[in-house]
């Protein structure tokens, strides 16, 4: 029986095949890939430096098809026949660069926008499904704050009914877009104590009392990612979105979907870190021999490979079980630690690979190990998962 053929060790060939991926998929594919290489990677790194990039993008994006994926196209979409593979194919493509300054921005309303269009009033599609779509106008989702975190119960920001309005108190921060946004949809305290009291609110971004400020990251450099104050900010009643103090099941649902976009940014992360650190090794002579001839070396980067391809393997299970209607949440749980952790260890391990080279701003992996942190911590940190996953396994 012939061999197979060996990988070509790149970022595309650092991807193991999927039993699941379909042609369909892979035209998405080269659909993202055209339009990142296109408009963002000439201008990718004035964009890191400026930690933003220009508002243009948005309407190209729309134009590409890239906006509107998955929206109904009466709306400005693309059509509502997808699945998880074309979340976790665009995360990979957008992060094949290395760089989560343009994707969290851009991707933002597919978890801020959804419970507009189903549950908000008919009158919001037209006023701010079809323009975000369009690219014209940004909207956010308005969920951690400084004093809870991943503390979802706690949250403090409250919205008090007066009269037709609603008056909002309190922060929010770690917002993705927030600094750019023109809608910001925000969990509110109307009710009690717990997740029992949460509402989601559609708040004009521009309405008095609204200020915004960018939160200077620990590594993640996008000025957009921004934090929030309401300081008595009155919201028409309209613009509840879903039932009152019910707002906790539309959360849970879009940090599922958050959760895929995030474990798939982090492995393409690790699959373009691990391309650098094999393309380097190949060309770098030390002690009379290529660096990837040393054993060490060598046993580096077969161990990260094969972290990564174990993360594969459970995202597909994971994705089929979700596509059969199953909502495996202590498994997509534990699928983010292995996934964040995998690529904390890869970054840390190409680096060392790189040594100095790291430093001098020719590759990506130095900016991949800046970024590694903010995705164990984004989207539930991985002790707030761990004991989510062991509640719902019933330990």
């Amino acid at each position: 029986m012939a061999s197979a053929p060996k990988p070509t060790l790149d970022f595309d060939g650092l991807r193991p095949p999927s039993p699941f991926l379909t042609p369909a998929h892979d035209a998405w594919r080269r659909k993202l890939r055209a339009f990142v290489d296109a408009e963002i990677a000439p201008h990718l790194d004035e964009w890191d430096a400026a930690s933003t990039f220009p508002d243009e993008l948005y309407p190209k994006a729309a134009k590409a098809g890239v906006l509107g994926m998955g929206f109904d196209p009466a709306l400005g979409g693309t059509g509502e026949d997808i699945d998880l593979y074309h979340r976790i194919i665009f995360a990979e493509e957008f992060f094949r660069l290395g760089s989560g300054v343009v994707f969290a921005d851009l991707a933002t309303h597919w978890i801020g926008l959804p419970p507009v269009i189903a549950f908000g009033p008919p009158e919001m599609r037209e006023t701010v499904a079809k323009p975000v779509l369009a690219g014209e106008k940004k909207i956010s989702f308005a969920v951690t704050e400084p004093s809870g975190g991943s503390d979802v119960g706690g949250f403090q920001t409250t919205a008090t009914r007066q009269g037709d309005h609603f008056i909002v108190n309190g922060e929010k921060t770690l917002i993705s877009g927030a600094t750019r946004a023109d809608y910001l949809l925000t969990a509110v305290r109307t009710g009690g104590a717990g997740v029992g009291g949460l509402s989601l609110l559609l708040i004009d971004a521009h309405s008095p009392g609204v200020s915004t400020a960018p939160v200077r990251g620990l590594g993640w450099y996008n000025k957009n990612n921004g934090s929030l104050r309401f300081e008595d900010v009155k919201v028409p009643v309209g613009n509840l979105i879903g039932p009152e103090n019910r707002g906790f099941a539309g959360l849970a649902n879009q940090f599922n979907i958050e959760r895929f976009s995030g474990i798939s940014a982090t492995l393409a992360m690790a699959r373009t870190a691990i391309a650098e650190a094999i393309a380097f090794a190949r060309d770098r002579h030390t002690f009379g021999q290529r660096l990837v001839d040393h054993q060490a070396i060598r046993h580096k980067i077969v161990e990260m490979i094969q972290r990564v391809n174990a993360c594969y393997a459970y995202l597909d299970i994971l994705v089929w079980r979700f596509g059969r209607g199953e909502t495996a949440v202590a498994d997509l749980a534990m699928m983010k630690i292995q996934a964040t952790t995998t690529l904390e260890h890869c970054a840390r391990e190409c680096l060392q690979v790189l040594g100095g080279r790291a430093y001098t701003g020719a590759n990506r992996v130095e900016r991949i190990y800046r970024e590694a942190r903010i995705f164990v911590i984004g989207g539930g940190s991985e002790e707030i998962l761990r004991d989510l996953a062991g509640r719902q396994i019933g330990l």
